[in-house]
């Protein structure tokens, strides 16, 4: 194999704005589709990959996801898979509100699922989290053999993947995920080797004030 047809890119890309007035953490319940706003998203994702030489395209199975995928599909003229590996990850507060002062999280009868930041005790643990992730990563890479593929998923997922694959700890701050609207989360690889990381917001900037989503 020559040099240049060793190197493969695996896009990470987070799904658009989403449409939720009510701001609950809809995790993965259906019927939550993208925004006016997401769905432009979208469109400034699929030009970004334009010239990115993307042969493989695959998706989340869940709405938002594949909404997204749409125009990527349609620029690229690429049929689109889906991987259950990407979707978002389980919590057990999906569906109702979380943020700070009138959320869920003000109910004693809640606390009991925050014992343990670490796995975490509200969720899917973050350990199997990034093993089907990784898992989902390399079935791309490995579609995409000296080119580049292009998955679609969500924040915590995306963000998950990228702490394992730097060593760090998985419990984290939210806050500071770097993992905004529409994102790209780029692996570069040598083979089956990784050997880059890099970040882009082919969207911009997520606005700070944005309600933490999936």
């Amino acid at each position: 194999m020559a040099a240049h047809d060793r190197t493969t890119v695996v896009h990470l890309l987070r799904h658009g704005e989403v449409a939720n007035p009510e701001k609950v953490l809809y995790g993965r319940l259906p019927g939550y589709r993208l925004s006016e706003t997401g769905q432009a998203m979208a469109l400034a994702a699929a030009e970004w990959f334009a010239d990115k030489d993307v042969t493989h395209l695959v998706s989340s199975p869940l709405e938002r996801a594949r909404q997204t995928t749409a125009p990527i599909a349609e620029r690229l003229s690429l049929p689109v898979a889906v991987d259950e590996g990407l979707i978002e990850a389980g919590n057990a507060f999906e569906g109702l509100r979380v943020g700070v002062g009138d959320g869920v999280l003000r109910a004693p009868q809640h606390w009991w699922k925050l014992r343990n930041p670490f796995r975490p005790s509200w969720g899917e643990p973050y350990v199997e989290i990034a093993a089907r992730m990784l898992a989902a990563v390399e079935s791309a890479r490995d579609a995409a053999r000296g080119a580049a593929a292009v998955c679609v998923s969500h924040q915590l997922p995306i963000w998950t993947l990228r702490l394992h694959l730097e060593g760090r700890r998985y419990a984290h701050d939210p806050r500071r995920r770097q993992c905004g609207l529409a994102s790209v989360t780029s692996l570069t690889y040598d083979g089956d080797r990784l050997t880059g990381i890099s970040y882009a917001e082919p969207a911009g900037a997520t606005d700070p004030d944005a309600v933490p989503g999936a």
